[in-house]
């Protein structure tokens, strides 16, 4: 996708075989890349939300584990500690772990191996992640913009579309989820208009995903969080697309927290709520995913404080008395009874057992 009219990725690896990332903390002020050079930076880079959105965390997780390998010097036991660390940087979001177990199924750990060789497969298979997500997120535009064309056909008007949080191409390598069929159907010349949740309490929505949209010429407007029950009452909501950190084996999703309410009002006033996800987000080991889906748990300071732009600095300014405690869950869980269908690159499909396990079980 553009910046400022130059095509980038969220992350690549540069000519020192250190990993590049777009550091989102800055964004929309200022667009800042960070070179990430070991894997205890990359484990930070994650925590604290450098990169962050389910699908660039676990090819972040990938490249991790290459940086683990070059930071071990043959040590087994280092580079088990480093992995581990990587694993667990954030709870919620399966692509992680999917990812970092993937390495080191298909590479594994340096005991008995040439060190050259073995570094060279741990960057070629994060390099084969990082191209696989990419193709995903093309492939989940091109099954997605069906959708949004259908309602255009019927409508012959804008199509107004309610996305929640950042699940656009900074969430990912490239395209994003939900953003994914709206940039298609933009490319294609169909009318689309995006309502964008500001995305409380890290404020995703209003800097990135307007950041994004603003990039590439998509018509968007910015609302607070809590408007898009008004929005959708008075009929200016044709349809919601938000991302997915976690689906369990029956269709429960886990996104941003937030995105419940999204759906409970997309519910009670008739609009089309899909959630768009590649594969890799899928978690067939979970059932339930109220009861079993981690939820992350942040810092009080992320509700306690929010961040702007103050003379010409990317500042945090204190938004409720200093002493009142605060409480930060990350992500909740909309059930699959109240998703329209789900958007993979393999199809949309029912949020039902049959039709997930039928399309993911076999992977």
């Amino acid at each position: 996708m553009l910046v400022d009219g130059k095509a980038y990725h969220t992350i690549w690896v540069n000519e020192r075989g250190s990993v590049e990332v777009i550091d989102q903390r800055y964004l929309p002020h200022k667009f800042v890349v960070e070179e990430i050079s070991s894997a205890d930076a990359m484990v930070k880079a994650i925590k604290e939300m450098h990169v962050r959105g389910a699908i660039l965390i676990g090819v972040a997780g990938a490249y991790g584990v290459y940086l683990a390998g070059r930071d071990s010097r043959g040590s087994g036991e280092v580079f088990e500690s480093l992995v581990s660390a990587l694993k667990v940087a954030r709870p919620t979001a399966v692509n992680l772990s999917w990812a970092v177990e993937r390495m080191l199924s298909r590479v594994g750990g340096p005991e008995g191996r040439d060190a050259e060789s073995w570094l060279l497969r741990l960057r070629e298979e994060a390099d084969r992640i990082k191209s696989e997500e990419l193709l995903r997120c093309k492939m989940i535009g091109e099954e997605g913009v069906r959708i949004i064309e259908d309602i255009y056909d019927r409508k012959k008007d804008t199509v107004n579309i309610l996305t929640h949080c950042n699940a656009g191409w900074l969430a990912c390598v490239d395209y994003g989820t939900a953003t994914a069929p709206v940039y298609e159907a933009h490319r294609r010349g169909i009318p689309v208009h995006v309502w964008v949740d500001e995305t409380r309490p890290r404020n995703q929505g209003a800097r990135l995903t307007a950041w994004e949209l603003l990039q590439q010429g998509v018509p968007h407007t910015v609302i607070a969080d809590n408007t898009g029950g008004h929005l959708m009452q008075h009929g200016m909501v044709d349809l919601v697309i938000v991302g997915a950190d976690r689906v369990s084996r029956r269709g429960d999703v886990a996104n941003k927290i937030g995105t419940y309410l999204k759906a409970l009002s997309a519910r009670d006033n008739g609009v089309p709520f899909y959630v768009a996800l590649p594969t890799s987000s899928f978690d067939l080991s979970i059932s339930d995913g109220l009861k079993e889906i981690p939820i992350e748990v942040r810092g009080e300071e992320e509700v306690k404080y929010a961040r702007g732009l103050y003379d010409g600095e990317v500042v945090d300014v204190l938004l409720c008395p200093e002493a009142s405690p605060a409480l930060n869950y990350a992500f909740d869980v909309t059930p699959f009874y109240m998703v329209t269908g789900l958007i993979t690159e393999k199809g949309i499909i029912a949020a039902k057992e049959d039709a997930i396990v039928s399309v993911v079980g076999g992977q």
